[in-house]
């Protein structure tokens, strides 16, 4: 049913933002033409909280690490803010270069295993086609051609 999330954000400066992700970040990438990329993300995970309104999301990439994070972060002059235990994790978020901010936390809770997706990608499909047809060509090969089969003696 679902075989994945696609995520937009917005930004002022969407090329120095893709560069960040690309070359920072070192997300996988595809581009879709005249240098539209779209990324790839590890396996992810959604949360429903309570609020007064509908219609507000937020976005937090996740890490396994914090602090080395933010200082991997600092090296390359890519901004952090403060690190804040909430508890269920540790909470940051950085500035891309476009000026947009992004959340990053440590989690503390548990997390789920990765939903599989009901569909199976287009290769998966095509080399799930292509072996019964060459099981089937096999089958159609005449009795001569057919390598005899080694019978065990009793």
């Amino acid at each position: 049913m679902i075989s994945g999330a696609h995520t937009i954000l917005y930004s002022k400066s969407p090329e120095a933002d893709r560069a960040f992700l690309r070359d920072i970040l070192k997300l996988s990438h595809v581009d879709v033409g005249d240098g539209w990329l779209i990324f790839g993300l590890p396996p992810s995970e959604i949360a429903v909280h309570p609020a007064e309104e509908n219609g507000r999301h937020e976005l937090y990439l996740l890490c396994d690490d914090v602090n080395a994070f933010t200082s991997a972060m600092g090296e390359r002059g890519i901004q952090s803010g403060p690190i804040q235990d909430q508890g269920w994790g540790l909470l940051t978020e950085i500035v891309m270069p476009g000026g947009g901010k992004l959340g990053v936390y440590e989690p503390r809770h548990a997390r789920p295993k990765a939903t599989r997706s009901a569909t199976k990608p287009r290769v998966a499909r095509a080399k799930a086609k292509a072996k019964p047809a060459a099981k089937r060509a096999k089958a159609r090969r005449p009795a001569a051609k057919r390598r005899p089969v080694k019978r065990k003696r009793r």
